[in-house]
C-alpha cells in the first residue's frame, strides 16, 4: 500500500466516524435522573452532578460532560475512579 493510499484510507475512517448516531445521547431533560444522596457523597465532585442519566445498557450513572468540541455521557466515576451503578 502506498502512502497515499494510506492516508485516502485514514480520512476514509475518519468521515465514516464522524457519521456516528449520537442521538441516543442527546440529554433530553426526561432522560434525566434523579441523583441519590449516597451517589452525590460518593461522585467524584469534577463531574456534572445536574444532568446525570441510568444508561439501561449497564445499569450505570452517566453525566453530561460539555467539552470544548461535543458534549457527550461519560461515566458518573467515585474519588478513586470505579463507575457507580444503580443496584439491579
Amino acid at each position: 500500500m502506498s502512502a497515499r493510499t494510506g492516508l485516502k484510507f485514514v480520512a476514509i475512517l475518519l468521515a465514516v466516524g464522524a457519521c456516528t448516531d449520537t442521538a441516543s445521547m442527546s440529554g433530553a431533560p426526561g432522560d434525566l435522573a434523579k441523583v441519590p444522596e449516597g451517589v452525590i457523597a460518593i461522585a467524584d465532585p469534577g463531574q456534572n452532578l445536574n444532568a446525570v442519566r441510568i444508561m439501561p445498557e449497564d445499569g450505570c450513572y452517566w453525566y453530561r460532560h460539555v467539552g470544548p468540541v461535543e458534549t457527550t455521557y461519560l461515566p458518573l466515576r467515585t474519588v478513586d475512579g470505579r463507575p457507580i451503578c444503580a443496584r439491579a
